[in-house]
């Protein structure tokens, strides 16, 4: 019988931290001084422990403080003290020759080995302790993305490094403001995945996020580092003073000490495209770790959603929309586990969708009225088109030229009877640069690298 460890990698604060406000910082519950505090059982708290010890090999009581993420004195100890009058684990000696409990190493002993196997058939959960569904719940709610406020000013200083018209900044600005719903559309290229991460962005603020959960006894994996920015890693209390001095007496918990089980990270901006499926908005269960995975949108509470692509996903629009229904006008979804229980979750999201097709051909009136805000994304006008163009050569430093903008647009755009796209100015300075690398000249807005960056970047069609 094979098994697996399931690892949960610790997460590094952003190189940003030190310059994080920390008085901005949501409230983080204290370190639980008990059990009961810990809102988890007993024999889950030990099953868990006997499994880190297993995979570890030898581990000190210290290492398993930092590993569950939960105080040595008062419930790892107490942990500890069961299995040993059990005898599922045995000291094999201390680290550093110390004589404080942290420092002892424990193994697992024989009785124990029979005693693992029972516990790694139900889960493989070697991680960070969770906390319960009702505080997970109690935060969520504590931390709603709905309060926050954008203004116009706000909204200006946001978008101030892209070339956006006040016209569209007033639709974007209201948008946000909702934390609800937004559906993007408009031809490709365009800025829409870049004006929803603009509103994610404005967001702002921090909110707490948990390594896990558990619902009778199961665990969901809540905390991604694909998906959520950490700026703030809680500690254990005195782990650090333990780690210095092993030898010393054991201190009293503080009861101001963070509870480590949570982090403290920026508002979540989860982004997903054309290969979403369905199975990806439900639990998602791992019939090996026997855990379950947080699907989309619960990574996504207290931040934003975006689809990217929508119409192109595997399923069909009309099912990934029918599965938003009771999301959208109710703020709360419904999550099954394989028990059959349902469990009722926070659905705290500004969820937006983003599409390059026709509208009309992918979502019906029902489901519009249910999107608060609907935002058109046209091309860029020939003035905006411009300001775009001098915007990148800057950054890019490649000289602007009105001449061979003109050139440009004349050559390459009317006579091939082509629409202007606000992306095009950044392709196309990247392709003058290959060009100007290649012969060994410097990049310029020049008639002959316009023409060349031209013919390797557009398809000529019939």
């Amino acid at each position: 019988m094979s098994f697996k460890l399931h690892e949960i990698t610790t997460p590094k604060p952003t190189s940003t931290a030190a310059t994080v406000d920390a008085s901005s910082f949501p409230d983080i519950p204290p370190q639980p001084r008990t059990i009961a505090e810990s809102g988890l059982a007993l024999g889950f708290l030990t099953d868990l422990i006997l499994k880190i010890i297993y995979f570890t090999g030898a581990i000190t009581g210290q290492r398993i403080e930092e590993v569950t993420k939960l105080p040595f004195l008062g419930i790892i100890d107490k942990a500890l003290e069961f299995l040993k009058l059990e005898e599922f684990v045995d000291i094999i000696g201390s680290e550093g020759g110390g004589f404080s409990e942290r420092s002892f190493q424990y193994v697992i002993a024989n009785k124990g080995r029979a005693k693992i196997l029972e516990i790694l058939s139900r889960s493989q959960y070697a991680g960070p302790a969770p906390v319960t569904f009702d505080e997970y719940i109690r935060i969520t709610k504590r931390q709603t993305i709905g309060e926050m406020v954008i203004d116009q000013a706000k909204i200006r200083q946001a978008f101030s490094h892209l070339v956006v018209n006040d016209r569209m900044l007033d639709k974007i600005g209201p948008a946000a403001n909702s934390a609800r719903s937004l559906f993007l559309y408009g031809p490709p290229g365009n800025g829409k995945t870049t004006i929803a991460e603009g509103i994610a962005n404005l967001l702002g603020g921090y909110i707490l996020i948990p390594y896990a959960v558990e619902v009778d006894g199961q665990i969901i994996k809540i905390f991604d580092p694909l998906n959520h920015q950490v700026v703030q890693q809680n500690q254990v209390g005195h782990s650090e003073a333990a780690a210095a001095f092993p030898g010393a007496p054991a201190q009293p918990i503080n009861a101001n000490f963070p509870d480590a089980r949570w982090l403290v990270c920026k508002r979540p901006q989860v982004v997903v495209g054309g290969e979403l499926i369905l199975e990806q908005l439900e639990l998602i269960f791992d019939p090996v770790v026997k855990i379950y995975e947080a699907p989309f949108q619960l990574k996504a509470n207290g931040g934003l959603f975006l689809i990217d692509d929508f119409g192109r996903q595997k399923c069909s629009p009309k099912d990934l929309l029918n599965r938003w229904i009771v999301p959208l006008e109710k703020k709360f979804d419904y999550l099954a586990l394989q028990t059959g229980k349902k469990l009722q979750v926070p659905f705290d999201v500004l969820i937006v969708f983003s599409t390059n097709l026709d509208p009309k051909q992918l979502v019906d009136d029902a489901f519009l009225r249910r999107i608060r805000h609907k935002i058109e994304v046209p091309n860029p006008s020939p003035a905006e088109f411009r300001s775009i163009f001098q915007l990148v050569c800057k950054g890019k430093k490649i000289p602007y030229s009105d001449e061979g903008l003109r050139h440009l647009i004349q050559e390459h755009y009317m006579k091939a009877g082509r629409d202007l796209r606000s992306c095009h100015p950044r392709d196309l300075c990247d392709q003058i640069l290959d060009e100007a690398k290649y012969r060994s000249i410097d990049p310029s807005m020049s008639k002959e690298l316009i023409d060349r960056a031209c013919e390797a970047y557009f398809v000529k069609l019939g």
